[in-house]
């Protein structure tokens, strides 16, 4: 579970609510009207602009950016190095047991590939195949929470509009006026909420996890395919730690 995330969203609303609160009651800003437009609005745009199960799966999409299991870069690599270790010194095939105690399903695939005895260019090609539907794959649940966040502001801004014409059509009733005033204001209100702290937030991270977890299946790769050469695991580990920034690098061989 990611902490940043839920403290950052219980930060935005805690503070805007309290700021709410001080200024008045709750109720005043809550229109049906105005959510109407906004989250109708948005949702019917959504499935406009994406087929309908893209737009379905955007919840479970959401989840990425907060029920997350980050795994440690170092740890991956340290694992690496113990199958180097291992098959330098029993071969190969002594890898087959590690196997079953695996949970990353991208290293069982490698780790399996290896076992079978794939040449090291093809399960590098493979593999980067796979990882390049992977990014694709990602690239579209970002594009859904950016469109999201461009969408909901503009549907804020349809109902401002919604609600001036109302309120200009009935100057001479001003018990219309207000609410009418209600809706013009709100709905900019709940497509600024939408956009600026739940979707564009959540693509960004999305962006960062996608970068994170790619970034460990090349590592993965590059790992295989040292191990599958016969590289000095010495060697091997430099080369790894290219990918990880130098004031985060952990040496297996300086433990």
């Amino acid at each position: 579970m990611d902490l940043a995330t839920i403290i950052g969203l219980a930060a935005s609303f805690g503070l805007m609510l309290m700021a709410i609160l001080q200024g008045g009651s709750l109720s005043i800003f809550i229109d049906v009207p105005s959510m109407l437009i906004v989250f109708g609005g948005t949702a019917g745009v959504a499935l406009v602009n994406f087929p309908l199960g893209d737009v379905l799966s955007a919840v479970n999409i959401a989840k990425k950016a907060i029920l997350y299991k980050e795994v440690n870069t170092n740890a991956l690599l340290a694992q690496l190095m113990e199958f180097a270790n291992k098959a330098r010194k029993e071969g190969i095939l002594s890898l087959q047991g590690s196997i079953d105690s695996i949970e990353d399903s991208f290293l069982v695939k490698a780790l399996q590939m290896a076992v079978d005895g794939q040449e090291p260019e093809d399960l590098k090609a493979m593999l980067n195949t796979e990882i390049d539907y992977i990014a694709q794959r990602h690239s579209l649940g970002v594009s859904i929470f950016e469109s999201l966040g461009a969408i909901s502001p503009a549907m804020g801004m349809v109902g401002t509009l919604i609600g001036l014409v109302q309120m200009l059509q009935n100057m001479s009733d001003p018990s219309s006026i207000g609410p009418a005033m209600a809706v013009a204001l709100l709905t900019t209100f709940y497509g600024a909420v939408l956009a600026n702290i739940i979707f564009l937030p959540i693509a960004g991270k999305l962006k960062t996890r996608s970068k994170t977890e790619l970034l460990q299946k090349t590592i993965i790769v590059e790992g295989m395919g040292s191990i599958l050469s016969g590289e000095n695991p010495r060697v091997m580990e430099q080369k790894l730690h290219a990918f990880i920034a130098p004031k985060l690098r952990e040496s297996v061989f300086n433990k």
